[in-house]
């Protein structure tokens, strides 16, 4: 596997990270945490930010103008009951997926060609057209309800009550890729509070210089 960032020197940090080896690092995540290792298809990887104090974010992400529509600005709330969250809380939940918690999923909404560019280390790809209602098929919506977040169904209806947590993101503030998964959620019915949203996506990732990594 390739790591779309500078590769790290200290890809076998664990969290709780020794005292002598977050001292190591110039650029933390945050005061006291150098970093998180999660896994990524079955392998480890570490997430800490670029230690090049004179990196820039990824031209892919350094537009500030893109047509609207479609590429408009999302609001900080995407949905009653669905959570806005930031990096700290995605790698939290990366964190506890790696110690082995099955009930929750990062899903990266965009499509292949995007992801091919980086992604964030244990995140899934479903793109936001497989769960879209006009551009999908109820088979399709259905198959990852049930593959992928362990949602029942039985002649139509959904049981939602093992659903998991999910927690999705895409290109950005401007990106209606993920926020079109979420709506899609919404209307079949999948629980409100169990779905989280990293609005900031990418272009918020690659700005502070977080790990990425693309497909083999």
């Amino acid at each position: 596997m390739k790591a779309l960032s500078v590769l790290l020197t200290a890809a076998s940090l664990l969290l709780p990270v020794s005292a002598g080896l977050a001292d190591d690092l110039k650029v933390k995540i945050t005061s006291d945490l150098a970093s998180v290792t999660v896994k990524h298809n079955g392998k480890d990887v570490t997430i800490q930010r670029n230690q090049n104090q004179k990196n820039t974010i990824a031209p892919a992400y350094a537009k500030t103008s893109r047509p609207c529509p479609p590429f408009c600005i999302q609001p900080a709330r995407i949905a009653p009951g669905v959570e806005t969250i930031g990096e700290l809380e995605v790698l939290d939940y990366l964190k506890r997926m790696s110690a082995g918690d099955d009930s929750i999923v990062v899903i990266d909404s965009r499509t292949p060609d995007w992801v091919k560019r980086g992604t964030i280390p244990g995140s899934i790809n479903i793109p936001w057209t497989t769960l879209n209602i006009s551009r999908s098929d109820p088979f399709t919506v259905t198959e990852a309800l049930e593959k992928k977040f362990n949602v029942h169904s039985l002649e139509g209806l959904y049981d939602f009550s093992g659903a998991k947590t999910l927690v999705l993101f895409c290109n950005g503030m401007w990106c209606g890729q993920s926020p079109n998964n979420i709506k899609s959620l919404l209307t079949v019915g999948y629980p409100a509070d169990r779905i989280k949203w990293y609005r900031g996506g990418m272009q918020d990732w690659s700005a502070l210089g977080l790990t990425t990594v693309v497909p083999d």
